[in-house]
């Protein structure tokens, strides 16, 4: 089928947008390529330093030029169930490049750090940046000159993002990456919600909560439910940057150490000393940029990749924004509902016919660009296959033509819905992202008078005083990039969902973030300008009412706009302190000179430093015709 008019027109308006910057990455990178890597221009000295650790077949290889050198960058750590796995991955990739005729090296680490331990510590005012802190380790990993190809073991939050950014900073190496799969389904998604609930309600204790958890996450594994984690799994396969159908294989068992394998032996195969180069930076395009979005949006998934593929794809000189993603969204049908947005886990997504299944469909329909170049080969096509075990060989077959269970999978002839999950909002206080997938139409829009926190802190100090026992608009300020780091603001969810099933009309209205695990609140979140940098979230008075329409694309506080310019930013005694502790002095820089979150809240992308605090005005905030 031809390509959908809309997806057709947003690709070539990103295409045109991106002209002078891709074309100046695309001169970068072959620049790069021109000059390295090739051991062969290091010293004598510098190729001692490199191979001194290697065994004699190791160090004749890497004298000369005739095997590709594989740098393996990771980010495991035993304390993260789902980089646990990847310890064991290193002899395995090292065996099997050697055997594919090319060398792999253990090329560095980079920090893992787990939202789900953070959430609601201070540690999570770190979790935005440590993905631009893993850009720059990958970076520091591969500068050695020393490799040909790469190999990014990583599956989380932050992870994958910041290992994308930081090899697209060597985007003239082939580049796949390995991921290490999700953890066997444990407590069911509803049953863990309810406890949640009923934790913030009162009705039971700490132990029971902690026994619920433990039955939740409880083994090697990614997280089972779809949030930013897993979305990033779904993402590289449908930008063709891993092996078809190795996201959702669980640890620790055969398929997995194949595809493990199968991924290092491919690498060594698309490498410049090959007839099928492959390079990262050619591979991450317009089209395969704008095939990472469909598959967001059709999957449900996690609200932070409006800020991640930004970050992303302006790492390879793409520049995409939020009118990008609603306009897509537009045409682009929900197809999945797994946990928030519905109550089966990843595992059951992948059993119903998961990625292969979507993508075949929305190919079928003309919403995805097949004519893109991918670490298999060329044509998004080569990923509605899946992989099985025939013996001991590593084969892929064509995946169902059918959903196995339509309550979790379906169709483009039947979605969930006609559009996609994510709305745009506009409106006097900026403009914002909503995830609305996982939201009952009753609840989503939201008229009511707002009351303003400085933290999400001070909003749980209220709901336990029973102060927000009636419609109420949750403003939370001063969570923005600049602000604080931008932490997620997950740990209001079961709260604010109490008061929602008592019949209050109840919305979370932030600078901040929420999370790939925005849940059934209506959460108006990463609002821009931020209140930081004089965004006018940051004038809002309690009891302003509120207006929230996602269906209308509209947020606004219902004020003059006269008044609403003349009034000084809201200020509270009790601020928290988020410059010291937990490291976050070390991440200052990053505060100072983040970009929005529109433009992918990054600080390593040619962000401009303001000042701490501006003035914006609400002519300023429209935007524009």
């Amino acid at each position: 089928m031809s390509l959908h008019p809309v997806i057709d027109a947003v690709t070539q308006r990103v295409i045109a947008r991106s002209r002078d910057t891709r074309a100046t990455y695309l001169a970068k990178i072959d620049h790069a390529q021109s000059v390295g890597p090739h051991r062969g221009k290091l010293s004598c000295g510098n190729l001692a330093h490199g191979f001194a650790v290697e065994d004699k077949p190791g160090k004749d290889a890497l004298a000369g030029q005739q095997r590709p050198n594989v740098a393996i960058v990771s980010a495991y750590n035993e304390m993260l169930s789902a980089h646990q796995p990847l310890g064991d991955f290193p002899p395995i990739i090292k065996k099997a490049a050697w055997d594919a005729g090319g060398v792999a090296q253990f090329a560095g680490g980079v920090p893992a750090m787990c939202d789900g331990v953070t959430q609601g510590q201070p540690g999570m005012e770190l979790s935005l940046f440590s993905r631009d802190t893993i850009a720059m380790a990958t970076a520091v990993a591969l500068t050695h000159n020393m490799f040909d190809a790469a190999l990014c073991l990583g599956v989380c939050d932050k992870i994958v993002p910041g290992l994308t950014i930081g090899a697209l900073s060597f985007g003239h190496l082939p580049v796949i990456f390995v991921p290490g799969g999700p953890m066997t389904t444990g407590l069911s998604n509803k049953i863990k919600s309810e406890v949640r609930q009923r934790f913030a309600a009162g009705e039971i204790g700490r132990d029971e909560l902690l026994k619920a958890e433990s039955m939740s996450y409880h083994s090697p594994g990614t997280c089972t439910f779809y949030g930013t984690a897993n979305s990033n799994q779904l993402l590289m396969e449908f930008m063709g940057l891993h092996l078809p159908g190795a996201s959702f294989i669980n640890p620790n068992t055969p398929l997995r150490e194949a595809l493990t394998r199968a991924a290092a032996e491919r690498v060594v195969g698309i490498t410049e000393l090959s007839d099928d180069y492959r390079p990262i930076g050619r591979v991450v395009d317009e089209k395969s940029v704008i095939n990472g979005i469909v598959g967001l949006l059709a999957s449900g998934g996690s609200t932070n990749h409006t800020m991640h593929i930004v970050a992303m794809a302006r790492a390879a000189g793409v520049k995409i924004d939020w009118t990008d993603f609603a306009e897509i969204s537009a045409v682009v049908p929900l197809l999945a509902r797994v946990y928030p947005n519905g109550v089966a886990d990843v595992n059951h997504f992948a059993a119903a016919g998961g990625i292969q299944f979507m993508i075949r469909e929305l190919l079928a329909a003309g919403l995805l660009h097949n004519d893109v170049s991918t670490v298999v080969g060329d044509g998004l096509h080569r990923y509605t296959q899946e992989p099985f075990l025939d013996g001991d060989d590593l084969i892929w077959r064509e995946g169902v033509e059918q959903s196995h269970d339509t309550d979790v999978l379906r169709g483009v002839a039947d979605p969930f819905a006609s559009t996609g999950g994510l709305r745009v909002l506009t409106g006097n206080l900026g403009r914002g992202i909503i995830k609305i997938s996982a939201v009952q139409k009753q609840h989503r829009t939201i008229h009511a008078p707002a009351r303003v926190f400085p933290s999400q802190e001070h909003v749980l100090e209220a709901y336990q005083a029973g102060e927000l026992e009636q419609d109420t608009a949750i403003v939370v300020i001063n969570q923005g990039p600049r602000g604080n780091g931008m932490p997620e603001l997950h740990k209001l969810t079961p709260s604010l969902g109490v008061l929602q099933d008592k019949g209050y009309q109840v919305a979370l209205i932030t600078d901040g973030r929420m999370s790939g695990a925005s849940g059934k609140i209506p959460a108006a979140i990463q609002i821009t300008p931020e209140a930081r940098l004089g965004g006018l979230i940051g004038r809002i008075r309690d009891g302003d009412m509120i207006m929230l329409d996602p269906e209308a694309g509209d947020l606004r506080v219902e004020v003059d706009d006269a008044e609403l310019e003349a009034r000084e930013p809201t200020t509270f005694d009790d601020q928290p302190e988020s410059e010291f502790g937990f490291g976050r002095e070390l991440f200052a820089v990053f505060r100072r000179n983040v970009g929005s979150a529109e433009e992918g809240a990054c600080a390593l992308l040619d962000a401009q430093p303001a000042e701490t605090e501006t003035r914006t005005t609400v002519a300023e905030q429209e935007p524009a015709e």
